[in-house]
This record gives structure tokens, C-alpha cells and sequence, in this order.
């Protein structure tokens, strides 16, 4: 950070910094995705195989939202206001990937715990552990970007951002396949018992992560309090101090924020029911296994792919953010989020239409280009609209548009695979394509400036 700084009326500006730099700053994402990769493509067969039931599934995947609700606002309104020797963010994500490690080690070995209470029930307090552990981590990482950029390169910082998150994922997502098919390791296992290749990829993913995390720590740095006052010379503190500030901050939102609100409550509504219900659904309609054979090698082909799948939509998620700033620039960030999201809405929707295995691959790349979008695009529009001395607190609370659908999603998600949908997880993705074309839709309500 020791580019040339220009001055203006509202205070200095701050220097354009290097890719290197901004590289940096969000490398440790890569490790935090990929144990999020593995998470969201393995937890719903790691469960299943501690012995829940299919319609219960989204259940227990409620732990996410829940966690992420509550810990992002709190742990972006204390970054806020930290300044210690290692920083004013990178406290928080380091001890959240130490914890997040740990708990990804435990997880597929819940089993080893049944002296204790049953496995089912160790596995879902291990993916609740992981999914407090993740929220700690992945919080401070989008105001440092914020925090460390100037307006113009922002863009550029959460496009970065989002390619170094596709990028953990893909590696994520393809390691128990890879682990299984090239390496020989064994993709099944006895009833109760979770895989070799499975286990083996989460050890790898606690180590990845406490690497990756490392890296930002020792590579970036963040401004003091008095360089970071003069960026932002009229920054005042209003109201009364302390988290009870959280609920008045949250009802004064801008107005950008809450249209924005919107499109991510459709978004991640859509984005959790493909999570939670690819690899039932899968092995249902195409494999055509009964809804609790999940010990048969077929259900574990099912597995498999979904880790493939998801990998491909990571995959072209981080080679369209390279894109994204040039479409920024050409169509605007509201029409480049409108494109996005269409194309995936579209790609959703002809899952029905598949039996080959092979081609669904097509529909996640359509999955990747909106997958992209979403980790960047709201981010790049909403950091230029937040004050600096709460932008870690925003962040957070913006988090609540992308919690609360799976909050809802997870109450009904089952219910409506069980009541209205007969036990077919496939029409669960079908409906993931109708909420991803709502979004588009509510999407124009964004300035057009945008």
C-alpha cells in the first residue's frame, strides 16, 4: 500500500493497489470455499448415511442460514471496530478457519462418537460447528475488500474474490471423485459408515484452509485507525453505541440495499434447494433408486456426480468472473446480473428434461455464470453505497437477505418434497429454476445506472 494517494474535498483517496495485492487479500477464500464445496456437495449423503431421511434433510441444513443470521452482523459490527497489531479483519477470519478445520476433520467422523449420543445427532452439531466456524471466516473478507479498495477497483477486488471462490470449490467439489476413480480409493462403504474417498477430501480441506487463511494473514495488510480516518474524514457515530446499534442500522438501510434484498432472497432461495436436493434427486430420477437406498454403489455414482456437477458450476463461475468487470463496464452491473440469472433460471428448469447423466452438466454451467454474478455483482453495487465505518456491520447484515430464504427454504423445502411433490427431489430443482427467473425479474427494480 504504498501507491502515490491523491487528495480530495471529501479527504484522501485511496491508492490503486496491484492484482498482486488484491489477489492476496481474498486468496484465503479459496481455502474457505473449498470446505464449503465440500459441505454443501457431501453433508446431505454424510447425513443420510448417519440415517436421515430425505424430506427431513433441509432440516438440518438450516444450521447455515441460522448461524450466518446471527454471527455475520455481530462479527462485522466488532470488526468494525478492532484495531490490533495483526488487523482490523484478520483476527476474525483466522480463528474462524481454525475452527472451521477442525470441524471439517469431525464431520465424516461422527460415527466414531456413537458412545456418546447417536451419530446423526453428533454429524448435524458438526455441520452446525463448521457452519459458525465458515461465517466467522467468510464475513471480514468482504469488507476488507471494501475496507482496502478505492470505488474504482472494488469492482475489480470482488471479481478476484469470486475466482479465487470457484476456484477452492472446483477443488472442493472434484476430490472425492478424484480421490475414488484415480487414486483407487474406496467410494463405499458399510451402512453407517461414511466413504474413504469423502473422508480423506475433508481431512485435505481442513488443511487447505489453514493454509490459505495463513497466506492472507502474513501477506495483506490493512490500514491503521489514522489512515483509515483521513480516507474517511466525516465519518461520525451516531446513535448509541453497542449491538442494540445492529437493529437500528439494520430498520435505516439504504434504499439500494433493500431492492437489493429482494433479488438475493429469490437467488438463494433457488441456490439452497439445488444444494440440498441434487444428489436425492439424481439418484431418483435418473439412477431411479427408492429415496432411502443410500448405501448402494448407484447412490454413490449419484454422490459423485453431484460433486462433479457442482465443480463444473464452480469451474465456470471463476473463469465468468474474469468477465465480469468488462461487463460492468459494457451492460452495467444491474444488466449483468439480470443476464445471469435468467440464464441460470433457464438451466434449472431443464433438469426435468435430463436422463443422461452426462448432460446435466450443461445446466450447471448456466448455474456458474449466475453463481458468479451473485458472489460479485450485489457486492460491487452495495460497497459503494455503505459508509466505511459500518461497512463490516452492512456486510453482515446483508448477509439476512441470503440467510432468511434458506431459513424458509429449509422449513418447507422437505415439506413440500414429501407432501406436494410426492418424494420427487427433482421438482425441488425445478422450482429452483422458477425462484432464480424471479430474481432476474425483481432485478430491474435496481437503478438502471447500475
Amino acid at each position: 500500500m504504498n501507491t502515490a494517494i491523491t487528495s480530495s474535498s471529501q479527504g484522501l483517496q485511496k491508492p490503486n493497489l496491484s492484482l498482486l495485492n488484491i489477489w492476496n487479500m481474498s486468496f484465503g477464500f479459496l481455502g474457505i470455499q473449498f470446505g464449503f464445496a465440500l459441505q454443501t456437495g457431501n453433508a446431505s449423503r454424510i447425513l443420510q448415511t448417519f440415517g436421515a431421511d430425505v424430506e427431513h434433510l433441509s432440516l438440518f441444513w438450516l444450521a447455515a442460514p441460522i448461524s450466518g443470521m446471527l454471527i455475520q452482523p455481530i462479527i462485522g459490527y466488532y470488526s468494525d471496530r478492532t484495531w490490533t497489531r495483526l488487523g482490523r479483519r484478520r483476527p476474525y477470519f483466522l480463528f474462524g478457519a481454525l475452527i472451521a478445520a477442525l470441524s471439517l476433520a469431525l464431520l465424516p467422523n461422527a460415527a466414531l462418537f456413537t458412545a456418546l449420543f447417536p451419530p446423526l445427532l453428533i454429524g448435524a452439531g458438526m455441520l452446525m460447528l463448521m457452519d459458525c466456524s465458515f461465517n466467522v471466516a467468510m464475513e471480514p473478507f468482504r469488507a476488507l475488500v471494501a475496507d482496502n479498495l478505492n470505488e474504482k477497483q472494488r469492482g475489480t477486488g470482488f471479481s478476484i474474490q469470486t475466482f479465487l471462490i470457484g476456484t477452492g470449490a472446483i477443488l472442493g467439489s472434484f476430490l472425492p471423485y478424484i480421490l475414488s476413480e484415480y487414486f483407487e480409493i474406496s467410494k463405499t462403504a458399510d451402512p453407517g459408515k461414511v466413504p474413504d474417498n469423502v473422508v480423506y477430501s475433508f481431512y485435505a480441506g481442513a488443511v487447505v484452509l489453514v493454509i490459505t487463511l495463513l497466506w492472507t494473514v502474513i501477506s495483506t495488510k490493512e490500514y491503521d485507525p489514522e489512515t483509515h480516518l483521513k480516507f474517511n474524514p466525516r465519518e461520525v457515530e451516531t446513535g448509541k453505541p453497542g449491538l442494540w446499534s445492529i437493529f437500528t442500522d439494520f430498520r435505516q438501510m439504504p434504499s439500494t440495499m433493500i431492492k437489493l434484498g429482494l433479488v438475493q432472497f429469490f437467488s438463494w432461495f433457488a441456490l439452497f434447494s439445488m444444494w440440498v436436493f441434487t444428489t436425492p434427486a439424481i439418484a431418483q430420477h435418473i439412477y431411479h433408486l427408492p429415496s432411502n437406498d443410500t448405501s448402494s454403489p448407484a447412490y454413490a455414482n449419484a454422490g459423485n456426480w453431484t460433486g462433479i456437477l457442482f465443480g463444473v458450476y464452480n469451474a465456470v463461475s471463476a473463469v465468468y468472473a474474469i468477465f465480469l468487470p468488462f461487463l460492468y463496464k459494457k451492460i452495467g452491473k444491474r444488466n449483468t446480473h439480470i443476464l445471469s440469472l435468467s440464464v441460470a433460471g433457464a438451466g434449472l428448469l431443464s433438469l426435468y428434461l435430463i436422463q443422461d447423466v452426462r448432460l446435466l452438466i450443461y445446466p450447471m454451467i448456466a448455474v456458474g455464470i449466475a453463481w458468479a454474478s451473485i458472489l460479485a455483482t450485489p457486492y460491487a453495487i452495495l460497497s459503494n453505497t455503505l459508509p466505511a465505518h459500518k461497512m463490516g456491520l452492512y456486510m453482515g447484515l446483508f448477509n439476512f437477505f441470503i440467510t432468511l430464504p434458506q431459513l424458509v427454504n429449509g422449513f418447507l423445502g422437505g415439506l413440500l418434497v414429501k407432501h406436494i411433490f410426492n418424494g420427487q427431489a427433482i421438482y425441488a430443482l425445478v422450482s429452483a429454476g422458477i425462484f432464480m427467473l424471479l430474481a432476474a425479474a425483481v432485478s430491474f427494480r435496481l437503478p438502471g445506472k447500475l
